[in-house]
């Protein structure tokens, strides 16, 4: 079965829920996931060279009743949805000791604040956790680039290969063709619009609501009729770190067609004469504002109590996370485009293992992965534990779920995952501090040649 076939599968039987189930949404980012946010969605990308201590024991594990080795092993898990709460994984750890009742998993709960920091630390102690469950910019172009990651290569069967979506597929493996990454769920991030605001202000009839589009011209149309109603706070850039700078980087990329980096993930491209275009025309708009004193979680909260009509960070994590805190209807749209075909950056999390030496753990961490995203009965449970959606075709697991077929759409629209280039962590701040020099009045063409020359240098250091 082709892999984008499949895609196409799992979107129908998600939409064909929403005919059954018609009706309104709700849902939640390191990417801010993160942070996101999934905020993130960030990326503090320190590490050591050391990947972890020795096995003290050279004898063989001993077999348990099902199959499965005899072993103590930890994962540490950032906050992808529920996998950040202790009551679900309890839950989820009972099924796989249900099954495997001689492996002994131990969880630590990180977030995007610390967590690296923790990481980074216990790698420098020989002390790094077995399992990691996170995305590839840390599990295949940090760590994995490192040397610190097991090759994941016999769980990646023909099968799997023929079953995950492509683009999946392509970010958990390293440039030389090794899997630090199997992947367990995804998502694409949007941007949303207060619809309150835009009904009165007259400008929804700018927007393509079946499709959640709109082009770039009528973005601009849009957003001055709001200006025109009395409300200035539109929509900001946000740039005072790098927390939901997904968010900015689609804005950027989606306004006339420009890209991140090269097709290859070999160099950042934002120099383009495209993405140059854009930042000129967001930094001419009335109502939307560059702000240096607000990240992508600022701007969340400001959206939500109604200063900005829209947020350019968010994702269904947010609406879901936010739902007591959100008095109108929220319409999640895609990014504006020129060409009309928005290109969404995406999140997507599974699993890693740190090559801590000991054979047994390795293969007890295998079969932990193998069993969260693969076992027929439990897969989905893994998969809505975080809130997202599958990267295999499983059917409907949100069915009946009015929210989450609302954000279905979205993920046909999911484009390059380039977060995986060399050099991540330093382009990340590169970026903000690039939106903020526009937002001061610099040149534009000389800020972005500044924030490519860093990037770049940064990747090539790699």
């Amino acid at each position: 079965m082709k892999k984008r076939k499949v895609m196409a599968m799992l979107l129908s039987c998600i939409l064909a829920g929403s005919l059954v189930a018609c009706g309104g949404g709700n849902s939640g980012t390191d990417q801010t996931a993160g942070e996101s946010a999934p905020a993130p969605k960030t990326e503090t990308e320190e590490t050591n060279d050391d990947a972890g201590s020795e096995s003290e024991a050279e004898a063989p594990a001993a077999d348990s009743a099902d199959g499965g080795a005899a072993a103590d092993i930890t994962l540490w898990t950032y906050p992808i949805g529920n996998w950040g709460d202790s009551a679900t994984v309890d839950g989820l750890i009972a099924n796989f000791n249900a099954v495997y009742p001689d492996i002994n998993v131990t969880v630590e709960y990180l977030d995007y604040t610390n967590g690296d920091d923790q990481i980074n630390t216990a790698i420098e102690g020989n002390q790094a956790p077995d399992i990691v469950l996170e995305g590839p910019e840390r599990l295949v172009a940090n760590w994995g680039a490192k040397g610190l990651m097991v090759d994941l290569g016999d769980l990646w069967t023909d099968e799997a290969k023929s079953t995950i979506y492509e683009s999946v597929e392509s970010a958990c493996v390293s440039a030389d063709g090794v899997y630090y990454e199997y992947p367990l769920c995804m998502t694409a991030h949007t941007m949303a619009i207060n619809r309150d605001i835009f009904e009165k202000a007259g400008a929804m009839q700018y927007i393509d609501e079946e499709n959640r589009t709109w082009t770039t011209e009528n973005f601009q149309k849009a957003v001055q009729a709001v200006v025109d109603s009395g409300h200035a706070n539109v929509g900001a850039v946000y740039c005072s770190g790098q927390g939901g700078d997904q968010g900015t980087r689609a804005l950027v990329n989606n306004l006339y067609g420009g890209t991140f980096t090269n097709a290859e993930h070999t160099e950042y491209t934002a120099n383009s004469p495209e993405n140059i275009k854009a930042l000129e025309l967001l930094k001419s708009m009335n109502g939307i504002n560059f702000d240096a004193s607000i990240a992508g979680g600022d701007e969340i909260n400001m959206f939500c109590n109604g200063t900005f009509a829209m947020a350019f960070c968010w994702n269904i994590a947010q609406e879901k996370n936010n739902l007591e805190n959100i008095s109108f209807e929220v319409l999640p749209m895609a990014f504006p485009t020129d060409s009309g075909a928005p290109q969404l950056c995406g999140g997507i999390w599974g699993f890693g293992i740190f090559d801590n030496g000991d054979a047994a753990k390795i293969e007890a961490a295998k079969t932990f992965i193998d069993f969260m995203a693969n076992d027929e009965k439990q897969v989905a449970e893994s998969v809505k534990a975080s809130s997202y959606w599958p990267v295999k075709d499983i059917g409907n697991i949100y069915e009946g779920d009015e929210l989450m077929t609302e954000y279905s759409k979205f993920v046909e629209y999911m484009g390059d995952y380039y977060q995986v280039v060399g050099g991540w962590a330093e382009a990340r701040t590169a970026w903000w501090n690039m939106l903020q020099q526009v937002g001061s009045g610099a040149d534009v063409t000389t800020a972005v040649e500044e924030f490519v020359t860093t990037a770049n240098a940064a990747a090539a250091a790699q």
